[in-house]
């Protein structure tokens, strides 16, 4: 089964725990802290693999999750990093976070990877935090959180040549001819409902890809039919084939029909019409083709080639021209490139709603210290309460008017204002 999209949520592993721990040995008196770090957590990369072609394996597994760090221990043993989980995807997967809508990936050739939710960071054992003044921590930190977020995999088939047509025109016909590609062929509109893609041979033993796109009908720029499914396939194809029932079996007019089609596309995106193309008349094997073929080529010039995909009359032509401008084109003109956006942001260490009477805090950066501190700890307490404070948590909530015995909450941390 051909499957071109998906939804699916990853997990970077947590952080493992840092240890408290001190040196018990027989001549090594107050031997001081000796707690490890924990390890961090692994992340789940992505990574393109020219041997998938669908998203099949994305539609019953829908939760990605890597493996958590290991906690620390004493002797200042850090713990290990927790493994990654790597994600195989088809050649031609767009990566998108499904809030925001943002691209973090356009995976387009083979072995390229992203990492779409970075493991969390180990927690720091109390070794870490002696100083010439505190000498003996009794604190550690929880592990980070691993990032987490939904994500939209979006499949777009890499392949130079794209057949656009009407449904019945010809398209899986003309496929399975010129190529090994041998899609379902039968006399009823919508006989292809999925992308085909076949390899061709020119007589040179050059060869370049075809793709075979489920028919289009007018408003298929607004979904209308097949739709969206067939467009998104179109876009990096960087040679366009109409084929047209020049017989006009299905009683269309063939040159509204080509009219239709290249309006569909500049409606769905305009820079289609840019690419090279190749006007085909198919079904030269029936007499009425003949008549239509002259008044395309009059209307077109030589753009226009008569064709019978079911006999084979005039395909080798048709092979040779196409790639001929598939040579006039760079390669990477219309495919994709790996796009790993990572942007620098002033981010603020929080933000402050009142809900009810309720101080709610939020923001990543504060979020993230609570979740790292072990509020059993008088240690890490405390140095939660420094580390407040320096953010400007408190003249933050004494500017929004809160008052003694008011409730402040974190995440699930909650305590009462107090000046």
């Amino acid at each position: 089964m051909f499957i071109d999209q998906a939804r699916i949520f990853v997990k970077g592993g947590d952080g493992g725990n840092g240890c408290v721990a001190f040196r018990r040995e027989k001549y090594v008196a107050m031997g001081g802290p000796f707690g490890g770090d924990g390890g961090r957590g692994g992340s789940v990369i992505f990574e393109a693999d020219q041997g998938l072609s669908t998203l099949m394996d994305f539609r019953y597994n829908k939760h990605f999750k890597a493996k958590r760090g290991q906690h620390g221990k004493g002797k200042n043993q850090h713990g290990a990093g927790g493994e990654d989980l790597l994600v195989r995807v088809p050649v031609g997967t767009i990566i998108r976070d499904d809030d925001t809508g943002e691209i973090l990936a356009d995976l387009t050739t083979h072995g390229q990877q992203c990492v779409v939710a970075h493991g969390g960071r180990g927690g720091r054992g109390n070794s870490r935090f002696a100083s010439s003044t505190h000498k003996a921590p009794s604190m550690a930190e929880n592990g980070e959180p691993g990032e987490e977020r939904w994500i939209r995999l979006e499949l777009k088939l890499l392949a130079d040549v794209g057949l656009v047509g009407f449904p019945n025109a010809g398209k899986s016909t003309f496929i399975s001819r010129v190529s090994a590609a041998r899609p379902k062929i039968a006399d009823y509109p919508f006989t292809t409902l999925v992308p085909n893609l076949g390899v061709v041979v020119t007589r040179d033993k050059e060869s370049f890809v075809i793709a075979d796109i489920p028919g289009l009908i007018e408003g298929a720029h607004q979904g209308a039919g097949l739709g969206h499914d067939f467009l998104r396939h179109i876009e990096r194809t960087r040679v366009l084939l109409f084929i047209l029932d020049a017989a006009e079996l299905d009683g269309r007019d063939v040159v509204e029909d080509y009219e239709t089609l290249r309006r569909e596309l500049e409606l769905y995106k305009p820079e289609l019409l840019e690419r090279p193309f190749l006007i085909l008349a198919n079904k030269m094997d029936i007499p009425a083709a003949s008549q239509n073929l002259t008044v395309l080529q009059e209307r077109y010039g030589e753009k226009v080639l008569g064709i019978s995909a079911a006999t084979g009359q005039g395909l080798d032509a048709v092979i040779e021209k196409t790639y001929a401008l598939l040579q006039s084109i760079p390669a990477d003109q219309h495919q994709g490139e790996e796009r790993v956006l990572h942007r620098y942001q002033d981010e603020k260490p929080f933000t402050i709603q009142v809900e009810e009477g309720i101080y709610v805090v939020s923001g990543k950066r504060i979020e993230n210290l609570v979740r790292m501190t072990n509020f059993e700890q008088d240690g890490s307490l405390q140095r939660f309460q420094r580390t407040i404070e320096r953010m400007g948590l408190e003249e933050a909530l004494r500017e929004k008017g809160i008052q003694e015995g008011n409730l402040v909450r974190i995440l699930d941390l909650e305590f009462e204002y107090s000046e």
